[in-house]
């Protein structure tokens, strides 16, 4: 049975006029009224270039030729004042709708479940929120403005060519008329060329955040090569999509410029004619040309705002399909908000699956009553880190019930649980900035004194203080100046000033030294006091005073006791432990 192919999320000129023309229309009505009173001033050149030729020229009034430039000059006046201010209006809003769409897409993003970041590029996702939304300028800016001006005074001056001359006229509108079933084909096959290259540049930009931020690896393991080669594969990619799309904007403009040719050529041959028989003046043949001309370039320029439109509503599809997705808290069931949790966890029956059929976690129960210390061990890919992304919340169960409290945690808002909540990850990560600025991110607002016992309760002041700025020290992108070791206690500190009631400490103690270890270990023990903490630590060492360990193995949980009880066992957990102290 074949795959039905998912239907391509593509945004209809009906939602965007709903979503993002109409909110504007206080803006965009007077861009239009400025863009028409620009349009009708550029009309007054050519009637006054056939009254010029026909009759002030033949009865030489000087006074009627004053009055003209005057009438011409103050059209050009107007002209240059209005398209300046269409600038100011329209241009400006474009760019403020840019903005405010980014924000709304970082937002949504920012609330996504987890799993959908462990599967999507942190490039592709900047390059989502930064380049995706750029093409809606072209919506709300001076090209929407254009078009609608530019349709205006293509109907006024096609009554005017009727008024002047019919014949040479119906002369024109065939090739016109061909030349705009053109684009319309065209247009529809730019569109999603323009979508393929929003997914390829996210791509590119995803593999060089991950290149930038490797640098390290990659140096380290002489890869910059085959990196660069990576780089290459991508932008080459990137320049055939742009050429795919500049073959077919090129086709439309050479098919305009041919098109057109020919009605200019043929109006030539019958305007001489025309002028020869007397049926027409040659001050109505210059003024036919030139209202041809005010037609004409609208037509054209379509071409380009056209491509400019295509490419919008290609972005905009992109930002449609991430827009959709769900968010972390969707579904309606998250409504219950716990002021204080006093952090009774339970797991029951619960079993999880990254992907569909594989479950991680098969049928796991247990308690970690409020206050207590629960530590999960077992070997790599067992389903620890696991276990621990359910506790905060960060995964939900396929299977199976998890109660804080007694109450469905997936019935908690996530707001209530998570301001209750801390972590200490593996990863450690900080943020580019100071010291005090990381070790403040979970509570901002909090005072000195709250600060200072944080620094001292994790030790960071035994190396901050060597520093020349201490605590306003810049660490670089990730803490990079910084050691594993002072990374992992500015973490902690972290999430000591967090003071939560939930703790989740994955691999703490990993990155210390021995010293730094000893040193971390009793500030573990504070922080770790009446607040009920998992643990997952490989050296077993770290978890000997825990209330209950627990000893996963492929998904299960297949011993659980004190330390001395696991000992005495001589089970999985003696394994591990005796393994370890011969190392």
């Amino acid at each position: 049975m074949t795959k039905t192919k998912p239907k391509e999320n593509r945004v209809t000129m009906a939602h965007v006029f709903k979503t993002i023309i109409w909110p504007r229309k206080n803006q965009l009505f007077l861009g239009l009224f400025l863009i028409i009173i620009s349009r009708l001033s550029g009309l007054i050149l050519p009637g006054a270039s056939k009254y010029l030729i026909d009759d002030v020229i033949p009865s030489n009034d000087l006074d009627m030729l004053k009055w003209l430039v005057i009438i011409v000059v103050a059209a050009i006046t107007v002209q240059a004042v209005t398209s300046y201010a269409l600038t100011q209006i329209l241009s400006v809003e474009a760019q403020h709708l840019i903005s405010q769409l980014r924000s709304k897409v970082q937002k949504h993003i920012i609330q996504l479940p987890i799993r959908f970041f462990d599967n999507t590029k942190t490039g592709e996702l900047v390059s989502r929120i930064m380049t995706d939304v750029e093409g809606v300028r072209n919506l709300v800016g001076t090209g929407f403005a254009q078009m609608i001006g530019g349709v205006l005074t293509a109907a006024i001056s096609l009554g005017l060519l009727i008024y002047i001359s019919p014949l040479m006229t119906l002369y024109v509108l065939v090739p016109v008329i061909i030349f705009g079933f053109i684009s319309l084909k065209a247009f529809s096959k730019i569109r999603p060329i323009f979508r393929e290259r929003g997914k390829i540049n996210a791509e590119v930009t995803g593999r060089l955040t991950e290149t930038l931020g490797g640098i390290r690896v990659i140096k380290g393991f002489n890869a910059e090569a085959q990196e660069i080669k990576s780089f290459e594969a991508g932008v080459e990619r990137l320049f055939l999509n742009v050429k795919a799309s500049l073959t077919a904007t090129s086709f439309v403009t050479s098919a305009a410029t041919f098109l057109l040719g020919l009605a200019s050529a043929g109006i030539m041959g019958i305007g001489g004619y025309m002028i020869m028989d007397g049926q027409m003046t040659f001050g109505d043949f210059l003024a036919f040309t030139l209202y041809l001309g005010f037609m004409i370039a609208p037509i054209v320029q379509m071409s380009n705002i056209g491509s400019q439109f295509t490419e919008a509503f290609a972005g905009l599809d992109r930002t449609e399909e991430i827009m959709n997705r769900p968010l972390e808290s969707a579904g309606g069931q998250r409504i219950l908000a716990i002021p204080h949790i006093k952090g009774d966890i339970r797991f029951e029956d619960v079993s999880f699956a990254y992907d569909e059929g594989k479950e991680v976690l098969k049928r796991i129960s247990f308690d970690a009553p409020a206050g207590s210390v629960t530590a999960l061990v077992g070997t790599s890919g067992s389903g620890k880190t696991t276990i621990a992304g359910l506790a905060a919340s960060f995964l939900n169960p396929e299977s199976g019930l998890i109660t804080v409290d007694g109450v469905d945690m997936q019935k908690i808002t996530l707001e209530s649980f998570r301001s209750q909540l801390g972590v200490v990850l593996q990863d450690d990560f900080l943020f580019e900035g100071t010291i005090k600025e990381n070790i403040l991110f979970p509570r901002p607002d909090a005072t000195v004194e709250k600060l200072i016992q944080a620094v001292k309760a994790a030790h960071v002041h035994e190396f901050t203080d060597r520093f020349e700025d201490g605590l306003d020290t810049l660490i670089g992108e990730r803490g990079v100046k910084l050691s594993g070791g002072q990374r992992q206690r500015i973490a902690i500190a972290r999430a000591i000033l967090a003071d939560p009631r939930v703790l989740i400490l994955d691999e703490a103690t990993s990155n210390l030294d021995t010293e730094s270890e000893s040193l971390i270990q009793a500030s573990l023990k504070e922080l770790m006091h009446g607040r009920t903490t998992f643990v997952i630590a490989h050296r077993l060492s770290t978890i000997r005073q825990a209330d209950q360990i627990l000893v996963i193995e492929q998904g299960k949980i297949v011993e659980r006791g004190q330390h001395e009880e696991l000992i005495a066992k001589q089970g999985r957990y003696y394994q591990l432990y005796t393994y370890q102290a011969r190392i």
